[in-house]
């Protein structure tokens, strides 16, 4: 017979509740900032829903009126440099930490400091989409951020917050503070991958960070029971090893209690923990219409749960204590709903019984794309390969690669790099990383298969501002398992938050055409990653400018993908002896081959392919390697230049014409220099089908030299100038 030896996970799984105790032992002081906060925001929070039903929030209003217990009972024992993030429904939470942070103590007997009104006229200004908020009105009621009280972002894309508090605790971590980061989301976000991925990876490395769930039952009208065999959501958290806390969120005294352990277990080492709060929002998921309203919540349960409102059991407990008079409770509740009446009278006009924005509170329409990017650095001195005057030695193009992060992390402690293998395996599957898990302890991170977790682990770290990741994805086919964190997330961030920050991510990643691991692992990334206006893309052809471009790269403030090509890896190519540290600045381009009747324009592995075919053809064709592929570092000045000679233009990329980043180009090209152009842009790029594993049917998927010389043979003919098509034959 089989036995069966029942075990328990080592992660303890607890239920936390107050007791009249715990109620009577509270400070005072502590007792009532908690009150006057959770007033503070419900008051916030009903002046939103007027104003949203008056036509003056434009875009969703999700109130957490109802939820205040379990944001200030979280918050209430924060530090300054303890950092928070939430969801699209988090206004509670946003108000909570600031609050704490600029008025640690609030007494509910008198009037609120000018640092409370000046925090809670930016707030609404904010939501309303009004310069004066913190984000000038881009993020809105979804987008909460202001990193000087440690409030890092609220975030629309449900749990796509979580992996960048995770980053915010890894910084602490390394930067030794003590400090923590807390993320909140709710019952839905914890069944996204990102989330329990994130578990996982916080839980591996050790990461001061709390998960806080507040589970308000329902994920808009669907029930937790409906999504989930295990609706205690507490118990998530034991089989990642996480110690998990589960609450009344209603009691906010109760949630503090759990928080406070929480804290212990993540300030002295222990790693993430898990809170899960039961609450219950007390109207729909948007707008000031109970949940009832729309048939999916009955409305017994309804009110069982407001007669357990947080404001109702701190105010009564105060009485009870006669801390509070009656009287005095009435006139907090009123005083807090003239505040924000005040406030948003000084954002509105009134005409008759109707307010409006005041028109002068608007963002300027001008500065609309205004934070995609920094304002760049001076530009570097470029150092191009045929001006080093030092000896040169020959080294492998992946070598070159390994050889500039080992520079740049003796140079530069603020750097990471992290990715799946990066420090085993010689440096990684293709030797990139060599040596370097040895030399950098600490920084060389190899992490678990999960490009969504580690990619906004990366993005929170960056975002902090202390370090800088470079991470790693295999092949850039991973990043559509990323796409959240990579595009939503990475790409969006400091212009949504009105500049107020800086993400800068490198990646790398290569292009593995040919190698027979078929079409998930075979995408040219360059024309998706241009879709976002944030994301800089470089692709060096060779190890000179690999290692300029690198440094480049780690000097900028954007997010910038650096691709790679495996053809490329195991060329012997001459760079600089002993220099490390030059730079070629982003978006500078450079003519490889000059020539007079056709502008060729490609990057990467195709300038070697683009140079042989031409060289076959005998065709006095111009070839530039790009270099900077995104919109914003174009080179159009040696790219016009030469068009204006040429007349002529063929586009050469490899990757097939689903993804391509030709298209792009060819547009833009068009726009700029129609005038110049004797025929339209020709271009060269793969067929329709992603590589597969077949050889031949690979090989029939990408182009290569022998496509970029039937281009050859097209413009030419285009032109009334023949070409022998015999040279094609001889091209691979």
């Amino acid at each position: 017979m089989p036995e069966f030896t029942p075990f328990s996970p080592e992660a303890k799984l607890v239920e936390v509740r107050s007791t009249p105790e715990d109620w009577a032992a509270i400070a005072p002081d502590v007792l009532g900032s908690m009150l006057s906060q959770m007033h503070i925001i419900r008051a916030f929070e009903e002046e939103v829903l007027d104003l949203a039903a008056e036509g003056n929030v434009h875009g969703p209003a999700h109130s957490s009126i109802g939820q205040e217990g379990g944001a200030v009972g979280s918050c209430i024992d924060l530090r300054p440099g303890d950092n928070v993030n939430g969801s699209h429904r988090g206004h509670h939470q946003f108000l909570a930490k600031a609050l704490t942070y600029v008025a640690p103590t609030l007494a509910p007997k008198v009037g609120v400091p000018q640092a409370v009104d000046t925090l809670l006229y930016r707030s609404m200004a904010e939501i309303m989409g009004l310069d004066p908020g913190f984000g000038h009105g881009r993020g809105g009621s979804m987008h909460l951020r202001w990193g000087e009280a440690g409030c890092i972002g609220t975030n629309a894309i449900v749990g796509g917050g979580v992996p960048l508090a995770a980053g915010s605790a890894m910084a602490h971590k390394l930067a030794g503070t003590g400090d923590v980061a807390v993320t909140y989301f709710g019952d839905g976000a914890i069944n996204i991958g990102a989330t329990l991925e994130t578990f996982n990876l916080a839980a591996a490395w050790q990461l001061p960070v709390i998960f806080f769930c507040e589970n308000n039952l329902y994920a808009v009208s669907t029930h937790v029971s409906e999504v989930t065999r295990e609706t205690r959501l507490a118990a998530r958290g034991p089989g990642f090893g996480i110690p998990s806390f589960r609450v009344d969120g209603m009691d906010p005294v109760a949630v503090r209690i759990a928080m406070q352990e929480a804290l212990n277990i993540a300030r002295n080492g222990g790693g993430p923990a898990l809170i899960e709060a039961e609450c219950y929002r007390f109207f729909h998921q948007n707008g000031p219409l109970p949940g009832s309203a729309f048939g999916y919540r009955p409305k017994d349960e309804e009110a069982q749960w407001r007669a357990r409102d947080p404001l109702l059991r701190a105010g009564n407990a105060m009485v009870a204590r006669g801390l509070l008079s009656e009287a005095q409770l009435a006139e907090l509740r009123e005083r807090t709903r003239e505040l924000m009446r005040e406030i948003a009278g000084r954002l509105t006009r009134t005409e008759g019984n109707r307010r409006s924005v005041r028109a002068e509170l608007w963002p300027d329409t001008a500065r609309v794309d205004l934070g995609i990017r920094p304002e760049p650095p001076a530009p570097p001195k470029a150092l191009e390969a045929e001006d080093v005057t030092e000896p040169l030695i020959e080294r492998r193009f992946v070598d070159a690669i390994a050889d500039v992060l080992h520079r740049r992390f003796e140079t530069d402690p603020t750097l990471l790099v992290m990715g799946e293998d990066v420090h085993r395996l010689k440096g990684g599957t293709n030797g990139a990383t060599r040596d370097m898990a040895a030399s950098f302890k600490g920084r060389v991170l190899g992490t678990p298969i999960a490009e969504g977790g580690f990619t906004g682990l990366a993005a929170g770290l960056a975002m902090d501002g202390r370090y800088r990741p470079i991470i790693e994805f295999m092949y850039p086919d991973f990043m559509w398992v990323a796409a959240d964190q990579v595009f939503n997330q990475i790409g969006r961030a400091r212009h949504m938050f009105g500049q107020d920050v800086d993400c800068p991510v490198v990646l790398r990643t290569k292009i593995a055409m040919g190698t027979g691991y078929g079409s998930q692992h075979s995408l040219d990334p360059a024309g998706v990653f241009a879709t976002s206006p944030a994301w800089r893309i470089l692709a060096p052809s060779s190890a000179h400018d690999y290692i300029g471009l690198m440094n480049a790269a780690l000097d900028a403030r954007d997010p910038v993908l650096i691709i790679e090509h495996v053809d490329l890896y195991q060329r012997m190519e001459k760079i600089p002896a002993s220099d490390r540290d030059f730079r070629i600045p982003l978006g500078k381009a450079k003519v490889v081959r000059p020539g007079s009747v056709l502008t060729i324009l490609t990057y990467s592995a195709m300038v070697h392919k683009a140079i042989e075919a031409v060289q076959a053809s005998g065709i006095d064709a111009e070839i530039i390697d790009l270099r900077s592929l995104d919109r914003f570092s174009l080179d159009w000045e040696t790219i016009s230049s030469s068009v204006q000679r040429t007349n002529n233009v063929l586009i050469v990329e490899q990757g097939a014409r689903g993804t391509s980043y030709g298209a792009m180009l060819a547009d833009e090209i068009q726009r700029r220099l129609m005038d110049w152009l004797d025929q339209p842009v020709e271009r060269v790029s793969g067929r329709e089908a992603s590589p597969t594993i077949s050889k031949v049917l690979e090989r029939a998927a990408f182009a290569g030299a022998r496509e970029i010389g039937e281009g050859l043979i097209r413009v030419m003919a285009a032109r009334g100038t023949p070409v022998d098509q015999a040279f094609v034959a001889g091209l691979k």
